[in-house]
Order: C-alpha cells, then sequence, then structure tokens
C-alpha cells in the first residue's frame, strides 16, 4: 500500500458536471454559441484555458471565455455538484493507514471552497490546486509542487484520476496512476493513456489502494 495518495477531484471524488457544464453554457452564449453537449463535456478534466483555445484561435478570446466561465462558477457553479456515493466512507479508512492530497488541475481557490463545502477536507493531509492565472496549470505542474510542498518521495505515492490528464501528469512526474472508470473519461481512455490500473466502482478502488506495493 501506498503511504501517499493523491486524489482528482472532478469526476473522482465529486460528480461535478452540472456546475460545469453551466459555466460552459453561460461562457459560450457571451460569444452568441451553443455548442454541443458532447464538446462541452470534454471540457470536463483538462486545464480550462487549453480547452477554450481548442475553440477560440484569438488569446483575448480565450481570456474572455475563462472570465465568462469563472463569472458563472464562483457563484453558483462550484456549489451544483455532488460527492459520490462511498466516498467519505473510503477517505476515512484510507486516511488511517495513509496521508492524503488533493491534486486537481481545477484552480485552488475554487477546489479548496469545494472540499470544505462538503466536508472532504478533513482527510487531506494537503490540498494543491491550479493557479488562477500563474504558470501552475497542469496535473504534472500541481503534483510536482504538491511533492515538493510536503517532500514526498516518489517511490511510495500513487495519483487517482478519472482523465488521460491524470495518467499523463502522473507518468510525468515518475508516479503511477489508478484510473477510475466511474469518471468521465471511461475505462478505454484510461486504459489508452497508460493507467496502471482501473477501477470500476469506490470498492474496487479502495481495494486497489490498500493492495498496491
Amino acid at each position: 500500500m501506498k503511504q501517499h495518495i493523491f486524489f482528482d477531484l472532478d469526476g473522482t471524488l465529486t460528480d461535478s458536471a452540472p456546475g460545469i457544464l453551466n459555466s460552459l453554457r453561460h461562457a459560450f452564449a457571451g460569444f452568441g454559441l451553443a455548442p454541443s453537449e458532447a464538446i462541452l463535456r470534454s471540457y470536463i478534466g483538462p486545464p480550462l484555458r487549453e480547452s477554450f483555445a481548442r475553440h477560440f484561435s484569438s488569446p483575448a478570446d480565450v481570456e474572455k471565455a475563462v472570465k465568462l466561465y469563472r463569472e458563472y462558477f464562483s457563484e453558483r457553479g462550484l456549489f451544483e455538484n455532488a460527492v459520490y456515493p462511498g466516498v467519505c466512507d473510503m477517505l476515512r479508512r484510507l486516511s488511517s493507514q495513509s496521508r492524503l492530497y488533493l491534486a486537481t488541475s481545477k484552480p485552488e481557490v475554487f477546489a479548496l471552497r469545494i472540499m470544505d463545502h462538503f466536508d472532504l477536507s478533513a482527510f487531506f493531509n494537503g490540498m494543491h490546486g491550479a493557479e488562477l492565472n500563474g504558470p501552475r496549470h497542469d496535473k504534472a505542474d500541481v503534483l510536482r509542487h504538491a511533492l515538493a510542498s510536503h517532500d514526498v518521495p516518489i517511490a511510495d505515492a500513487v495519483m487517482v484520476g478519472d482523465r488521460r490528464h491524470d495518467v499523463e501528469g502522473a507518468h510525468a512526474v515518475g508516479m503511477p496512476c489508478v484510473g477510475v472508470a466511474y469518471g468521465y473519461g471511461g475505462r478505454a481512455e484510461l486504459e489508452a493513456a497508460g493507467a496502471d490500473a482501473v477501477a470500476e466502482d469506490m470498492t474496487a478502488l479502495e481495494q486497489l489502494l490498500l493492495a498496491r506495493p
């Protein structure tokens, strides 16, 4: 069992899709656009600017879209969210045996509010996210910052997430990653990205984390 477990937030601990999708709709409406549900769902997980840059060629439009998204998200979207069933019980058991950390590409200022709102913060030894306007924005950046902040040895750490960005970010810093198929990426995406293991549900995830050498 790894003594240091890093968790993603969206799609791993909470089902945040409603708030994210509504924030995206608000942002695109500011341009008179209404993308399909499939396009909107592709935004769940990756860094926000990276996603908007796929649809807007102008940096100014990307920044406008980010501003509009955060306008809705900071007031309403972040709480249009729900903790997955079984998360709290799993975290309670794991935190009695390992040190837990949050590592999310969501801006840290929003992630901390969400964790506090849903009473998840007490299970974690550290919580880290992206910077609103700084250089720390993708999963690898967040993990490097978190590892350094807590002096965590890579050999005794594992990442848990639901998208390929979690797998790629973990591998970029030399950490294994357990994917969760119940999130937004699905088993096929996680396996294609090279996840070291994939859990179908919360029970399987806990068993994998407890069993990892």
